[in-house]
């Protein structure tokens, strides 16, 4: 039985409602493709958009910053966007232009985690959601780093998904005749080769987890 998200007022389908998903298989992917979010929320009464890393652990994400940040104070409502670019939709005319994508976004409330043993293990997993295997290869934050850096955890209970895929939706109508090219333009990101540190002294070796992600896409 597919494992379906609530359907609510923040998150129902109200326009495009074919490109809506409630499948939490889904949401899962969108995230777990990516490593970038936006945060939304309301600051002083003006609406602020911070990029940052996260990192999805089952039913949670983790969001990581300064303890400096005011948009990391947690306790408040926030948005959440992950948005993945797989195309330009080209079509006849300007007016059927569109984008090949997937969205997910998140509604909560976020709480500041303040247990240590759930701080180290919500870094890791947002370590290894971005790296696979960095975690273990470097060194791992102090007590100073940790008591310096704010962690929260958002709840997936709230999010709504959308996915467009395929070619224009002009090819069938009036414009058809014109005898214009119509199609895609597809779009990936491709991780390119390491680059190392001017700084690091000869005969390092680019660890496996990294060298083996050259060429490899991402999202």
């Amino acid at each position: 039985m597919t494992d379906r998200l609530p359907d609510t007022d923040l998150t129902r389908h109200r326009r495009l409602r074919e490109q809506g998903s409630l499948d939490r298989a889904d949401l899962d992917a969108i995230l777990d493709a990516g490593f970038v979010c936006h945060l939304g929320v309301v600051i002083e009464g003006r609406p602020v958009v911070v990029p940052t890393v996260y990192g999805r652990e089952g039913r949670e994400l983790y969001l990581h910053g300064s303890v400096a940040s005011r948009s990391l104070a947690g306790g408040t409502p926030v948005c959440v966007t992950v948005t993945h670019v797989d195309g330009l939709v080209l079509a006849r005319s300007v007016f059927e232009h569109g984008v090949n994508y997937r969205s997910a976004m998140i509604h909560g409330v976020p709480r500041k985690v303040a247990d240590p043993e759930e701080k180290l293990a919500g870094l890791r997993r947002l370590t290894e959601h971005a790296t696979p295997g960095q975690w273990s290869y470097a060194r791992q934050p102090n007590r100073k780093e940790l008591a310096a850096t704010t962690l929260l955890a958002l709840s997936l209970e709230e999010a709504s998904v959308k996915i467009r895929t395929g070619a224009p939706d002009d090819g069938d109508g009036p414009d058809a005749g014109l005898g214009l090219w119509a199609g895609t333009l597809p779009l990936a990101s491709i991780w390119g080769a390491p680059v190392p540190d001017p700084a690091l002294p000869a005969g390092i070796p680019v660890p496996d987890h990294i060298a083996r992600r050259a060429g490899a896409g991402q999202g």
